[in-house]
């Protein structure tokens, strides 16, 4: 059993982006590592709404890590209204889950996807941003995030793409790209 968690300290601000693979990947060794420590993380995956393979393994970390999705069933194509009543479902459950003081970790999954959709706009993520508690680290994964998130974070990694098995022809596999 894992002891009390050592006291944690000054939260931070990530940004895991790029056209690269791995940017949930990177948010979800970062959600193992605390529960390790004992630290409890809160995953919001934005325009998710499918069994992905982390859904199953997250269930293994619980009580230490929760995953909430906030997406249809299906990928988006042309955003319908139910996306943004979706999205904007996972900004406020968010601002909760930070304000609740339960969770030392709180990502957000594919936001930057949500907003290059215009499901949510960067104003709302940054005063999300902005009343973020000194105390929790919070993650922000997806392609193309906006510059205005990029200034106000304090560590961003660009995930690049240099090759893909997607390239010659191989399709995701369960278990390695969900």
């Amino acid at each position: 059993m894992i002891a009390s968690p050592p006291v944690w300290g000054q939260g931070l601000v990530q940004i895991y982006t790029g056209d690269g693979k791995g940017k949930t990947t990177a948010a979800l060794g970062l959600a193992l590592r605390a529960a390790g420590w004992g630290y409890r993380t809160f995953i919001g995956q934005f325009m998710k709404g499918v069994d992905y393979g982390e859904l199953r393994s997250v269930q293994l970390l619980a009580p230490y890590v929760t995953i909430e999705q906030f997406g249809r069933p299906s990928f988006v194509h042309e955003p319908a209204p139910e996306d943004r009543a979706l999205a904007h479902k996972g900004l406020q459950r968010i601002g909760e889950v930070m304000a609740s003081g339960a969770y030392q970790i709180v990502i957000m999954d594919e936001i930057c996807v949500a907003l290059h959709f215009r499901l949510v706009t960067v104003a709302e993520v940054l005063d999300l941003m902005a009343g973020r508690p000194a105390q929790v680290e919070l993650v922000l994964t997806g392609r193309r995030a906006p510059q205005e998130l990029v200034e106000r974070a304090d560590l961003v990694t660009e995930m690049v793409a240099v090759k893909h098995p997607y390239e010659r022809g191989i399709p995701a596999r369960r278990g390695v790209e969900f």
